[in-house]
């Protein structure tokens, strides 16, 4: 009664397709490749007969686990509801639900709980995996309750800000944009009001429930809140309630903003041409040879207000600095036990400027078919290499700022003595490249999926796959530590794992032998690439790197210039 129609139809439609089946089982079937690769990384082949070592296995598990799931439903639900929204905004039926006698109400969480039912889904069915992992030891059943309830929290509360984003902009990069950076903004405002005003302090500790990862810190470990007490006692109520407060006041501005932001003022206001008797004439502007990029370059073709996107983007940048300041002031340990602070503060702003290049690059093409605009260039004389340069020229143009300042913090970690001169000319090369391929892929998937929103996931989904593959097989090996080579066959597993994933991404509408190739070879080079970056090699790795992404981006480009009228349906008309 709360979420009305829209959730009621969802919840009837959705057991319909085969994918609610396939996501479910393959969420749980993940989890047991990630259990049997931590399993053999910890124990090799040994017979293991001490509950001890069981019991320290089953706390690790349930700690890789939770930090996963939190990660994943804080990426995804967002990106699910806001995707949801903003489709209905691009094919301009969201006017049609304003105009039936929905209310706002009904609407948003109509939508919003759509968006969140995959979601939940995917929680509710890792729960067992979690109870199989309570009868390992290490962990108690408060513990594992407290982790599905700020998962599923944290979810919904990441879900109302997408999809009040969602309803708030006009574009569908814009919203993706802002979902994204909003997140990493609040996070790490929180983090910088806690380091301000102290942890230890009142003040610290409340404005730390903002933070769901403080949150999911302590349900792992119980007594680093309170080491003396006897028995441990789970923390997490504060962290669940803030969260569901949060999403609380955002679902409620969404529902009271509603029909203020929809429809558009563009839509329903047109900008009139005439003042008086007096006809008001612009003028002429002077199309390129490649009306592609001249569009994706000289016009407003994602919104008026992408300027506030870079400027958040600053601001992550800035707070990059300042947290790589204060580690080198403080002499701050290395992350991980690997990753220098200036290194972990580059990746994070990298993997944050990759998953903007990506969502320019996927809504680039989606907004074209949701707009019905790209069957209009299927009708002109546009040819796939105008198409397809134009729109990564358009990609690369409009996100330049998110391209040069990572590239400018290497620049200024090498003036400081952080990174050799050499090592900036590796890392600069390496990041360039994953730049283009960001770029393509997101391409890739607008032209492979006839659905804007599995297009976005698609792509959107790889790129956070696999940095999250990077980040889980860094925790493995060091857990691994001197018996890495007795495990390399459980860590071989567990990449073959993400290569079948990777291969039914690429290959989804047009399979080749070079994307089959890539899928496959891609997981195992980026392996190699970790393995060679923790014995200290640096040349190699971008050699390796270069070549891996090098040759996906090119599996993906060509076929893309040569096959594009295959793919939309249309023969090419050669220019004269």
């Amino acid at each position: 009664m709360l979420a009305g129609p829209l959730f009621s139809r969802e919840v009837l439609t959705a057991p319909r397709h085969a994918r609610h089946f396939i996501l479910r089982a393959g969420y749980v079937g993940a989890l047991f490749v990630l259990m049997y690769t931590a399993g053999q990384a910890t124990f090799g082949w040994q017979q293991v007969r001490n509950l001890g070592e069981v019991a320290r296995f089953g706390s690790l598990i349930f700690q890789l686990f939770s930090m996963v799931q939190l990660a994943l439903v804080t990426f995804f639900a967002p990106l699910f509801a806001a995707s949801r929204v903003a489709q209905e905004k691009d094919r301009q039926t969201l006017v049609l639900l304003l105009m039936t006698d929905l209310r706002n109400r009904e609407l948003v969480f109509g939508k919003l709980l759509a968006s969140f039912l995959p979601v939940a889904v995917l929680i509710a069915a890792s729960a067992p995996v979690f109870a199989l992992i309570y009868v390992l030891g290490g962990i108690s059943l408060e513990q594992i309750g407290w982790s599905l309830g700020l998962s599923a929290a944290t979810g919904f509360a990441a879900g109302s800000w997408g999809s009040l984003v969602a309803f708030w902009r006009e574009k569908t990069f814009q919203t993706l944009a802002i979902s994204v950076l909003g997140l990493v903004l609040f996070v790490g405002m929180v983090e910088a009001a806690v380091g301000l005003v102290g942890g230890d302090t009142e003040i610290g500790r409340r404005l730390a429930y903002g933070d769901p990862f403080r949150g999911m810190l302590l349900i792992l470990n119980p007594l680093a809140q309170a080491p003396e007490l006897s028995q441990a006692k789970v923390p997490a109520l504060n962290y669940v309630l803030v969260m569901l407060v949060l999403a609380a006041i955002t679902n409620g501005i969404a529902i009271w903003r509603l029909r203020v932001w929809n429809p558009s003022p563009t839509l329903s206001e047109p900008r009139k041409e005439s003042t008086g008797s007096a006809t008001v004439t612009r003028p002429t502007r002077v199309i390129w040879s490649n009306p592609i990029i001249w569009r994706e370059i000289c016009t407003r073709a994602y919104g008026r207000k992408v300027i506030f996107i870079k400027l958040a983007y600053l601001v992550v940048f800035l707070f990059a600095a300042a947290y790589v300041y204060q580690a080198q002031q403080a002499g701050a340990e290395l992350v991980l036990g690997m990753v220098s602070p200036a290194g972990f503060a580059f990746v994070l702003v990298g993997l944050v400027s990759l998953l903007l290049l990506n969502a320019q690059a996927v809504t680039a093409l989606t907004s074209e078919r949701d707009a019905k605009t790209l069957e209009l260039l299927l009708v002109t004389d546009i040819t796939a290499k105008e198409f397809i340069y134009g729109k990564i020229g358009g990609v690369l143009f409009n996100t330049r700022e998110i391209v040069l300042l990572p590239l400018v913090g290497l620049a200024w970690f090498a003036w400081q003595g952080l990174l050799s001169w050499e090592n900036l000319t590796y890392v600069t090369l390496g990041f360039l490249m994953l730049v283009l391929f960001a770029t393509m892929l997101g391409l890739h998937a607008g032209l492979s999926f006839d659905n804007s929103r599995s297009a976005i996931a698609n792509s959107l989904g790889t790129m956070f796959f696999l940095f999250l593959g990077v980040f889980i097989c860094l925790m493995l090996i060091v857990e691994a530590r001197t018996s890495f080579l007795l495990q390399l066959p459980s860590f071989l597993v567990f990449i073959l794992g993400g290569s079948m994933g990777l291969w039914v991404s690429l290959t989804h509408k047009n399979p080749s032998p070079a994307l089959t190739a890539s899928a496959f070879l891609l997981p195992f080079l980026t392996f190699y690439s970790i393995t060679g970056f923790l014995i200290g090699d640096s040349l190699g790795i971008c050699f390796v790197m270069s070549v891996a992404y090098g040759f996906t981006t090119a599996a993906m480009l060509i076929p893309a210039v040569s096959e594009f009228d295959v793919a939309l349906g249309r023969t090419t008309l050669d220019k004269g």
